[in-house]
C-alpha cells in the first residue's frame, strides 16, 4: 500500500482574475484560507478549473508558488503539471517539486494524444524524474485520450504513481481498474455527481469543482462516507445534484466562476476563448444557488 496524499475533498481551485485578465494573487490567497477554514482537505492548483491551458509558464509557476506559501503545510498542495509535451510536463513537474508541492496532478496528453503504450512511456518518464507522488488524471471528454484499466495496472507499478483522478464517467471501467489495481493506487472522483459511486468502489475522495462554492458540503459528502455514514453521504450527494449539474451547464470553469461572482467572492472572468454564461444558464445557476442557500 502506497502512502495516501489526502482523503476527502480536494478543491480544484479557480485562478482568480482581475478585470484586465491578470491574475489576482491576493484573492487566491484569500480563497485558500477560506477553503481550509471550511474543511477542504487539499488544494489543487493549476488544474482544468484553474485555467491552466491559458496560463503562461511564469504564471503557472507563480500560482503554484502562491498556493504552497499560503497553505503553509496546513493541507497538501497538489500542482497540475500535465502537458501533451512530455519534456514540458517533466519541466513543470520538477519545478513544482522544487517549490514544495506535495504531489502532482498530471492529465493525459491531449490533441496529439497517444497510444496506451505511449501513456505508459509518458508517465513513467516523468515519474522517474521526480520524488513526489503523482495522481494520473483521466478526462477523455476533454483530452481525447482514455486510460484503460490494464494501463492503470502497469502504471501503478511505479513507486511515484500513487493515485487516479477519474473523470471518464465510466463506472464499469472504474470498477475494472480497482479490481486490477486493488490497494496499489488511491482513487478520486473527478466528477462531482459521482462522488458516492466512486467511493463505493474504493475511492477515498474527490477533486472537486463544487468545493469552490460549497467546500463544507463537499467535505461532508466525503467525510460521512469515510466515517461509515453512507446513507447520509448519499443524501447529501443526491440532494445537491441540481446545483452540481448547473455548475456544468457550460464549459468548466465558466459556470463555477459565475457562481462565485454571484456569491460575492469576486474571482473575475475566465480568459478567452471561454466567454460568460448566457442569460438562460445564468438564471438557472442563480436559482440553484438560492435553493442551496449560497446566495
Amino acid at each position: 500500500m502506497k502512502n495516501t496524499i489526502f482523503k476527502g475533498s480536494g478543491v480544484a481551485i479557480v485562478t482568480p482574475m482581475n478585470a484586465d485578465n491578470s491574475i489576482n494573487y491576493d484573492k487566491l490567497r484569500e480563497l485558500i484560507d477560506w477553503q481550509i477554514a471550511e474543511g477542504t482537505d487539499a488544494i489543487i492548483a493549476c488544474g482544468t478549473t484553474g485555467e491552466s491551458a491559458t496560463l503562461t509558464h511564469d504564471e503557472h509557476i507563480m500560482v503554484i508558488k502562491t498556493a504552497i506559501e499560503q497553505t503553509n503545510h496546513r493541507v497538501p498542495v497538489i500542482a497540475g503539471t500535465g502537458s501533451n509535451d512530455t519534456a514540458f510536463a517533466t519541466k513543470l513537474s520538477v519545478e513544482a517539486e522544487m517549490l514544495g508541492a506535495d504531489a502532482l496532478l498530471m492529465v493525459t496528453p491531449y490533441y496529439n494524444k497517444t497510444s496506451q503504450a505511449g501513456l505508459i512511456a509518458h508517465y513513467n518518464f516523468v515519474a522517474d524524474r521526480v520524488n513526489i507522488p503523482i495522481i494520473l488524471y483521466n478526462v477523455p471528454s476533454r483530452t481525447g485520450t482514455n486510460i484503460k484499466p490494464e494501463t492503470y495496472l502497469e502504471l501503478s507499478k511505479h513507486k511515484n504513481i500513487v493515485a487516479i483522478k477519474e473523470a471518464s464517467g465510466d463506472i464499469s471501467a472504474v470498477a475494472a481498474t480497482m479490481a486490477l489495481c486493488g490497494n496499489n493506487v488511491d482513487l478520486y472522483s473527478g466528477n462531482d455527481d459521482q462522488i458516492v459511486p466512486i467511493m463505493s468502489l474504493g475511492g477515498v475522495g474527490v477533486i472537486s469543482v463544487l468545493a469552490n462554492i460549497a467546500p463544507k458540503l463537499t467535505h461532508n459528502i466525503c467525510n460521512e462516507f469515510l466515517n461509515g455514514c453512507k446513507n447520509e453521504s448519499t443524501r447529501l450527494q443526491l440532494s445537491n445534484l441540481s446545483l452540481i449539474n448547473n455548475l456544468f451547464c457550460d464549459v468548466n470553469p465558466i459556470p463555477v466562476k459565475e457562481a462565485m461572482n454571484l456569491m460575492g467572492l469576486d474571482v473575475g472572468p475566465c480568459r478567452m476563448p471561454l466567454v460568460p454564461l448566457c442569460e438562460v444558464h445564468r438564471d438557472c445557476l442563480r436559482k440553484s444557488l438560492v435553493a442551496s442557500g449560497l446566495i
